[in-house]
């Protein structure tokens, strides 16, 4: 109890790994034996036996056998004695034990005891002072405790407790686990001078803590361990902001940082109030989670260990090539390193300081880099110059060491960090595994830590949270510690494989001593040999110190540069040329002589060619244009079917904000769109847009600009990001402001370009620019701006403060998706990784290459001039490569071996092209050069040399600065205006693009690019002037993206040798934006591979004869190996020549365009050392290495416990990750979009498109913006019917009844005039006509009818005017409280209200539901406030409100909650109105759903399956029912019966405008002029008329674009059909009823009847009504399908009825609808006579059926007084008698004739009533029945089918 294994030397495991190692050395093969460390440590598979090694040390041994997984058993404290106290702080007697209490009190203290503080879990802020005996606590190295226990309680004087378990009972420290000294006795305490009793350090148990103690501090006595702890925040989120700044005269390592109170410690290593356990260290090769690592075990073995194997296999693999680190942090002004300690020292002036020698640099050749480690690192003095300090490694040691904060909600968690001691033995063994020449890299090591952490912590990570979800963990870590005592050996041992590359240096008392020592060993070159000096200072008692000095040449060079930012490399270059520091260089090459000395060989040719030039004339510029190219043809800026998708998904997102229900984009109150798009201050960028904007006719169709005749114009629609970009921006927010119903477009094209926040200070730098124009508050709240982000590398813009949502990103298409086939591709997009997979082929030379000649000569002149930035030297080494090149080329053949063979074929290919071609096409060069002084350099100088050699009619060199324009030879000039056609005397290309086929070298320089679309024409792209400190992953893929290409597909599908990664793979890799102007031509394609060099050998003259095999680099491929090549295209094979070459190896057949063959391969691409060895590396997800780099340098890692990125992984996903492990940088634009208690900040009309470099992205967006603007167009328009009136030839009348100017009809007037039976509407084609006498045939136009019945109704396309009618899409601010879901509103309150009344036909009361919102109680009357509803208030005849409609509005409608036109705002002009939805039960909670502030009546469930009758008929009767309550109500109030407004308005939900057609009285009556007029306007108008209570109905005529227009000969008014939008006076039409059965054709059935009954109808010409086209709901909504399936089934029309009682499939349809159907389709069969038959119709008696359109019908009402046409002589050739009634009788049929045969048609409910009418009629004394004659529709019983007999007259 309380028992440990202090004290014992745990060194079996130690000393068996070091004599199995040394035994297997000696009987090994291999030269270098493997390290002890990792068959220790990192193991990647060992044997069952090891598997349980790392168990936690400071348990009993007993504890450590129990493999048991289950969650610990609480420990049951022995209950305290009765009486005592039992007080948290104070002993069982009652004494304070608190270290607070009693700091300053005389304790007594036996001889050989010792105070020490406990910690109690219940409180955690104080310290319980303790007397325990010396002998069982261990030394200042945590050995040598005895076993056991013995205490005395300091507050009581009680002593002599031999147990801990005891004395932790006395002091109350009220325990959850088994008792142990070792956990719960923490601290060491001592007094001070002031002889104050405080807390000292750690008590080092068992060698775990010993690291963390410290010596007594004033400052730190009153502070505990918790408040040293850094927070989860600040150990995730500081960065390193550290560097060495050159010329300071001291550099001190660590100083305050902000954010931390002067005088606080920094945050501690690994925490001290809790011992740290680390389970044994693993490979930090890439190994799957899943598998197993030797844990290390320093201690005795325990007896359930069996033993260690010695014959593992040696798997560890070398970790992965490795390149220089990036730099964090930023120089700050002072020179100091401003750094965050990660040590356990707080942040004090460190007392020791270390003098740097003088003449370092000079003497060693290097210029050393320390990487600050654990512990407090000494300040350097002196020669400071000459050193390096990079922050980096403590950074990544402090990020590894901070747990994720998903681990804290769980407590004091058994997974804890790495420990110092492994962090740096992982260090040790990352160094060992590097190549000679490999930098090492910090993102690598980051990974090792991390797999380390996981691995050792797999079992937690993944059951922690399943196996204690309720209790917190309270054991230590699952692992044996390593102790710091062991750490030099194992260092040590871990280096010993690599001999003195990797040096370890354990002697010093201090980090200050061993550096001493180190800059000692550099002066007398000791450490020659030495690549890195790992100082471990393991001072006794105290923390683990260490450090890394890197004193290799090419890794100290590379480490330091890699510190500098872009901008700060730049600087530093400029810096070294304007000192003249580069004389150096110039000097040592003029030193080569024959070897290199290009001024003296220049010198040299220039006289050999003065002798030669007399006896030979140069070409002429005439002749040199004069040649003309067949196969020269460019287009540029072709659209492509991926375009026009990635255009449409745009649009759907915008669509969806639009849709969304936070209403922050209103696209239907948009009628134009205007746009800017933003791109970086390039010139060439800036001219790249315009061009691309001015040819794709996009200012055209927004109507822009209508000529367009020049490129003026389009340059007002693209801005430059510089100074004047301020005045752009403000004014379009006061344009946006004066335009509500503009939508403006903000493109910001490369939108990863600027980063940086604001304020804008103005002046040349851009730095800020973007962050104050495109995130100021004018652009955010502005409702009618809509921001377009485009970038290639979204990495950036997607952090955890992004202002851009998830759903608002659009992705690019991958190429490899099998989605790409829908898109009809011809081209095929060639990105990186199509280049990485050319480097795995092994077919032909790899696009993808390094050049190993330049690398040896660019190190070795490194070594040699140490103090030169490596950018200086290797670009002096390109420009001699170069030039080299050029003199070997034009025969100077001995100089190939100064010069590489990658520069040499880029050479020969662009000086041999451009004479195969007879206009002299040729490749482009790019050769990148990031600083602007050095691409100077290289222009003059190569410059230089091409005219020195004669070259300049040759080939262009041209120097491409972003500041500043193209400039180019006037010969070259000539040339390109001549291919390109232009006439323009002042045109000169301004953009990359125009320079197709024109041989050229372009020197392309900046710091970035930034948008630079390259021509096809591009051969070679050059980027081995590269730096290292280009390593994060959005500046190195956007190098990369350069080479970008799209080859054209091969229509034979010939493989193309592109990439057949997966999916997501090119999503991983991309490049630079502004890409997509792109050459599209029709060569076959060839595969993408470069010619051999063995052909470019034999294709040039003896003197250029390229001998590969002789210097290096890639090998010469044979003839045999590269004709395959060549058979496609014949003639592109070189004739054969002998190896040494020959003149004859030009073609017989004269001039060959190489340009034109070549055009479809994608360009080879020249890259450093460095960068080839992170792209073609992988890392565990099977990525690139790059992928997992700092996205970009304006972004931070959020935490270091990070997963990789998944190779399966799509663009999305990416997203989400960069979004939840990515934080903005303190000088990222997003840092300040971090707003309280939220996380997703996102603008609301923010989108970011993002696709890989030059694949169209530019010609996309344009093409978004070409439709977004048709669609607001289409928005604002709608589809409405067009059709001309049928029978049309019907009216013939000339009489003029009303004046042709009349307002209003004249109702006697009205009754001379004759009722048209006619139905003109055109929706009724297909329906029977109407018998009437005005009409004697209709024979001809039932034909047609017949023909034209399946043919879609023509309809037209309309404007919306402002008195539109509109659907629930429609969003405007003035509808927000009309439609009654505005978020600034809250949700409409409704009440449901009973309406009950009775009618005859129905038989029973009929119940109907009001839905009334609370803003419409005004409209109704109550018994009293919210009580029983009485009625529907209406108004009196002789009211008159101009801002009022009289008439109630009922709109039935079933499944058109969505599209139904119910938003009347607009349409009534504001006037206040009563609108009433008809719907039925079912549909309620959609219709409540979309239109919750309407007044809803809904009909009873038993008419769910009904009609549109039954809706007319409950209307109708509704209102005559209220029209009665409302007399009886107001005539208490003193009005008239008749005075009380009887008119509603049936409107159908499809009527969206209403026009009014006025006399021009000036044109003398004889022209019309039509117009929008609001419905307002309209019912007003009607509603006015005199005598309006006289009319039954009023309505209006159906809109055509061909319809009536009224002059002097045209009648106003009309008696006739109305449809769709009608005024019913339901009083005195009360005895005319709707047929509630009916599904069709129910208002020209109503019409009629209306019209016999005597009553006046109405129709208003000078009015009409647009009805919009809308394809769902309606009558669509009924299917007949049948019962045995809910599927639609085609069940043709002859099924629908049926024998009686016959075994008929039953159908699931109302029973009229069947009937309504089978009488319009098979009338033929019921009615032969009839067919086409007009003078002899069909009788309907009281109704009106559709018997299809060749059966004309002649309406008979049976009612007394009723008005019917005349029948006298008129033969009939059927009956129809459909639900006679009482005034059907005998007598009234026998005033009809028929035709002999003629067909008889009864249609009764039931099959009683069927023979019941056929008695009572006397049907049987003229017409002849049969049995077989008997139908019923085809229902079951259950549906009431309805039966019809049939019979012939006889």
């Amino acid at each position: 109890m309380g028992n440990s294994y202090a004290g014992q030397l745990r060194t079996t495991r130690f000393e068996e790994v070091l004599h199995n190692s040394i035994e297997a050395s000696l009987r090994s093969n291999n030269v270098v034996p493997r390290p002890v460390f990792s068959q220790l440590y990192l193991e990647a598979e060992h044997h069952a036996s090891t598997q349980e090694a790392g168990r936690p040390d400071n348990e009993e041994e007993e504890e450590e056998s129990s493999e048991s997984n289950s969650p610990p058993i609480p420990y049951q404290m022995k209950p305290p004695p009765e009486g005592s106290c039992t007080t948290d702080g104070f002993c069982q007697s009652g004494k304070d034990l608190r270290l607070a209490s009693i700091a300053n009190d005389l304790l007594e203290v036996p001889p050989g005891f010792l105070l020490v503080g406990a910690k109690s879990p219940s409180l955690p802020d104080h310290i319980l002072v303790c007397a325990v005996d010396g002998r069982f606590l261990p030394d200042e190295t945590g050995r040598n405790a005895l076993l056991g226990f013995s205490g005395n309680c300091v507050g009581c004087g009680e002593k002599g407790f031999r147990y801990f378990t005891e004395f932790s009972n006395h002091i109350n420290l009220k325990l959850t686990s088994q008792p142990k000294k070792q956990k719960h006795l923490k601290y060491c305490l001592f007094r001070n001078g002031q002889g104050v009793l405080v807390k000292g350090p750690l008590i080092c148990w068992k060698g775990v803590d010993g690291r963390v103690k410290q010596a007594p501090n004033a400052n730190l006595s009153q502070m505990t361990s918790e408040e040293l702890l850094p927070t989860p925040v600040a150990t995730e989120t500081l960065p390193a902001t550290g560097h060495h700044a050159p010329g300071a005269a001291a550099v001190q390592s660590d100083v305050a940082v902000p954010g931390y109170t002067q005088g606080a410690s920094a945050p501690l290593t690994n925490g001290r109030d809790c011992p740290l356990t680390q389970q044994s260290l693993h490979q930090s090769a890439a190994h799957g989670p899943g598998k197993p690592s030797v844990a290390a075990n320093v201690g005795p073995p325990k007896k359930r260990h069996k033993g260690w194997s010695p014959e593992l296999p040696p798997t560890v693999e070398p970790a992965a090539r490795a390149n220089p680190v990036t730099a964090n942090g930023t120089r700050t002004d002072n020179g100091a390193l401003v750094c965050v300690s990660q040590g356990c020292s707080p942040l004090l002036p460190p007392t020791d300081s270390v003098s740097v020698p003088d003449c370092l640099l000079q003497n060693c050749g290097l210029q050393p880099v320390v990487f600050k480690g654990h512990g407090r690192m000494p300040a350097l003095c002196g020669n400071v110059s000459d050193v390096t300090v990079s922050p980096l490694l403590e950074t990544c040691y402090r990020r590894s060491q901070a747990l994720p904060r998903v681990y804290e909600q769980y407590g004091a968690s058994s997974i804890q960090p790495l420990s110092t001691e492994m962090q740096i033995l992982l260090t040790v063994y990352y160094l060992v595994q590097l190549a000679p020449d490999q930098v090492p890299l910090v993102e690598d090591l980051e990974q090792i830590f991390m797999r380390s952490w996981r691995e050792s912590h797999l079992t937690e990570i993944r059951q922690y949270p399943q196996t204690h979800p309720q209790l917190p963990p309270i054991l230590p870590g699952p692992g044996q510690p390593l102790m710091a005592s062991q750490l030099p050996w194992l260092a040590k041992l871990a280096a010993s494989s690599c001999g003195p590359v990797v040096l370890v240096l354990d002697s010093p008392a201090s980090l200050a001593e061993g550096l001493e020592e180190t800059f000692l060993g550099l002066l007398e070159g000791k450490l020659a040999q030495t690549n890195y000096v790992i100082i471990i200072c393991t001072p006794s008692g105290q923390e683990v110190e260490s450090c890394i000095v890197v004193t290799g040449k090419r890794q100290a060079r590379a480490l330091a540069e890699s510190m500098y930012t872009p901008g700060e490399s730049l600087k530093e270059i400029g810096y070294q040329l304007a000192m003249g520091k580069v004389g150096v260089l110039g000097a040592f090459f003029s030193t080569l002589g024959q070897d290199g000395d290009v001024d003296s060989l220049l010198g040299e040719f220039r006289l050999e060619n003065s002798q030669s030039s007399l006896s030979s004339s140069p070409e002429s510029s005439d002749d040199f244009l004069k040649g003309c190219c067949a196969e020269y043809r460019v287009e540029w800026h072709q659209i492509r079917p991926i375009q026009l998708a990635v255009a449409r998904k745009l649009l759907s997102h915008v669509c969806a904000i639009a849709d969304s229900s936070t209403q922050n984009l209103d696209l239907g109150s948009f009628n134009k769109v205007e746009f800017l798009i933003f791109v970086p201050p390039s010139e060439v960028t800036f001219h790249q847009i315009v061009l691309h904007l001015w040819s794709s006719g996009i200012l055209q169709e927004l109507g822009l600009d209508t000529k367009c005749t020049s490129l003026t114009e389009a340059e007002q629609y693209v801005v430059r990001l510089n100074h004047e970009a301020q005045g752009r921006i403000t004014t379009l927010i006061q344009k946006s402001k004066t335009n509500p119903s503009t939508l403006f477009v903000l493109v910001h094209d490369h939108a990863h370009w600027d980063l940086s926040r604001g304020p804008y200070s103005g002046g040349e730098s851009s730095t800020g620019l973007v962050d104050s124009l495109l995130n100021c508050r004018g652009i955010w709240d502005t409702p009618n701006i809509l921001m377009l982000h485009v970038t290639s590398f979204p990495f950036a813009l997607q952090t955890q403060y992004t202002r851009i949502s998830p759903y608002n990103e659009v992705h690019w298409p991958s190429t490899f998706s099998n989605d790409m086939d829908l898109y009809h591709e011809k081209t095929k997009y060639f990105g990186v990784s199509e280049l990485l997979e050319s480097t795995r082929s092994g077919s032909g030379l790899p696009l993808l290459r390094y050049d190993s000649s330049f690398e040896s000569m660019a190190a070795a002149l490194g070594e040699r001039f140490p103090q030169l930035h490596s950018a200086i030297i290797r670009t002096h080494v390109l420009v001699q490569h170069y030039a080299l090149a050029l003199m070997a080329a034009m025969g100077r053949s001995w100089l190939q071996k100064h010069t590489s063979v990658e520069t040499l074929e880029m050479v020969q290919s662009l000086l041999r092209s451009s004479r195969s071609c007879p206009a002299h096409h040729g490749p482009m060069v790019l050769l990148r050069i990031p600083s602007l002084p050095l691409a100077s350099l290289a222009f003059q100088r190569l410059r230089q040399v091409r005219d020195g050699l004669g070259l300049q009619d040759r080939f262009e060199i041209i120097l491409g600065n972003p500041g500043a324009p193209l400039s180019i030879g006037k010969k070259f000039l000539d040339q390109l205006k001549m291919w390109l056609n232009i006439q323009d005397s002042d045109w000169v290309p301004r953009t990359y693009l125009e320079l197709e086929a024109l041989p050229c070298i372009l020197i392309f320089t900046g710091m970035d690019p930034q948008g630079e679309s390259l021509p096809r024409s591009l051969k070679y792209c050059d980027l081995r002037l590269l730096s290292s400190s280009y390593l994060q992953r959005t500046t190195l893929e956007q190098e990369l993206g350069l080479a970008s290409y799209l080859v054209k597909a091969d229509p034979q599908g010939e493989q193309m040798g592109l990439s057949d990664l997966s999916e997501s793979d090119p999503e991983k890799m991309s490049g630079t934006d502004n890409e997509d102007d792109v050459v599209l031509l029709d060569i076959n394609c060839q595969p993408p591979v470069l010619e051999q060099p063995s052909l470019v050998a034999r294709q040039v003259p003896d003197s250029s004869v390229l001998d590969v095999d002789k210097h290096g680099g890639h090998q010469a491929v044979s003839g045999a190996a590269s004709a395959p090549r060549s058979q496609p295209r014949p003639q592109r094979t070189p004739s054969k020549s002998t190896s040494s070459g020959s003149s004859s190896s030009q073609s017989p057949r004269g001039f060959q365009c190489s340009w034109a063959h070549g055009r479809n391969r994608p360009p080879v691409l020249l890259v450093p050392k460095v960068v080839y060895d992170v792209i073609t590396s992988v890392d565990g997800s099977g990525l690139p290495k790059s992928t997992s780099f700092l996205p970009h340098r304006a972004v931070q890692w959020a935490s270091s416990f990070r997963p990789l990125l998944s190779k399966m992984m799509t663009c999305t996903e990416q997203s989400l990750y960069y979004r939840q492990w990515t934080v903005p940088g303190p000088q990222h634009m997003d840092s300040s979009n971090r707003a309280e208690g939220r996380t997703d900040n996102f603008h609301p009309r923010r989108l970011l498109l993002s696709g890989p470099p030059q694949v169209g992205k530019t010609g996309a967006y344009m093409q978004f913006l070409g439709i977004l603007s048709r669609m607001l167009i289409r928005l604002m328009e709608v589809d409405v019917y067009d059709e001309e009136d049928i029978h049309s030839e019907v009216q013939t009348t000339t009489i003029q009844y009303h004046q042709p100017g009349a307002v209003w009809p004249n109702a006697d007037i009205l009754k001379v005039i004759p009722f048209d039976y006619t139905v003109h509407d055109p929706k009724y084609e297909d329906i029977s006509g109407v018998y009437s006498l005005q009409c004697t045939s209709g024979g001809e136009g039932s034909a047609r009818r017949q023909d034209d019945v399946y043919l879609r109704r023509r309809t037209t396309r309309i404007k919306l005017s402002q008195y539109a009618a509109y659907n629930t899409y429609h969003h405007c601010e003035q509808c927000h409280q009309y439609m009654g879901f505005s978020p600034r509103f809250q949700p409409y309150e409704s009440t449901l209200h009973a309406f009950t009344f009775s009618h005859l036909l129905l038989g029973e009361e009929i119940q109907l539901y009001f839905i009334i919102p609370k803003s419409k109680e005004h409209h109704f009357a109550f018994s009293q406030p919210g009580g029983q509803l009485e009625s529907m208030r209406l108004p009196l005849t002789s009211d008159w409100n101009p801002d009022s409609i009289k008439s109630p509005i009922f709109t039935p409608t079933t499944g058109r909650h969505e599209h139904g036109l119910f938003n009347l705002y607009h349409a009534m002009d504001g006037a206040a109105h009563l609108h009433i939805l008809v719907i039925k039960e079912y549909e309620l909670s959609v219709y409540k759903k979309y239109w919750p502030n309407h007044i809803m009546l809904v009909l009873p469930s038993v008419f769910n399956g009904a009609g549109v009758g039954a809706a007319h008929f409950l209307i109708k009767e509704l209102s005559y029912h209220n029209l009665e309550l409302e007399r009886s109500r107001q005539v208490e109030q003193g009005s008239r019966p008749q005075d009380i407004w009887p008119f509603i308005v049936l409107a159908d939900d499809s009527c969206v405008m209403w026009n009014s057609v006025e006399v021009d009285t000036r044109s003398g009556g004889s022209a019309a002029v039509e117009r929008n007029v609001s419905l307002k306007q309209v019912l007003q108008h009607m509603e006015s008329s005199p005598d309006i209570t006289r009319y039954g109905l009023c309505g209006l005529r159906k809109w055509s674009s061909k319809g009536t227009r009224l002059g002097q000969h045209e009648e106003p008014f009309s008696r006739g059909h109305l449809h769709d939008f009608v005024l019913l006076n339901v009083d005195v039409t009360r005895d005319v009823q709707y047929n509630q059965n009916r599904f069709m054709c129910d208002d020209v059935d109503f019409n009629l009847r209306v019209h016999s009954a005597g009553l006046l109808i109405c129709r208003f010409n000078s009015f009409s009504v647009m009805k919009k086209q809308i394809a769902i709901g309606g009558h669509r909504t009924f299917i007949i399908k049948t019962k045995v399936t809910d599927i639609p089934t085609s069940v043709p029309p002859s099924q629908y009825i049926c024998a009686p009682d016959s075994k008929h499939t039953f159908l699931a349809a109302p029973a009229q609808l069947l009937l309504e159907k089978y009488l319009q389709h098979t009338s033929q069969h019921l009615f032969p006579l009839s067919m086409r038959n007009y003078s002899h119709p069909v009788l309907s008696v009281d109704c009106y059926l559709n018997l299809g359109p060749e059966v004309t019908v002649c309406f008979i009402s049976s009612r007394p007084h009723s008005i019917n046409i005349s029948t006298a002589g008129l033969f009939f050739s059927g009956l129809l008698l459909y639900f006679c009634d009482s005034f059907v009788t005998p007598s009234f049929l026998k005033k009809f004739q028929f035709l002999k045969g003629a067909t008889l048609c009864v249609i009764c409910p039931d099959r009683n009533s069927l023979r019941q009418t056929v008695v009572r009629l006397e049907l049987e004394d003229q017409w002849r029945f049969r049995l077989r004659d008997e139908f019923q529709t085809a229902n079951t019983k259950e549906d009431r089918p309805m039966f019809f007999l049939t019979g012939k007259h006889v």
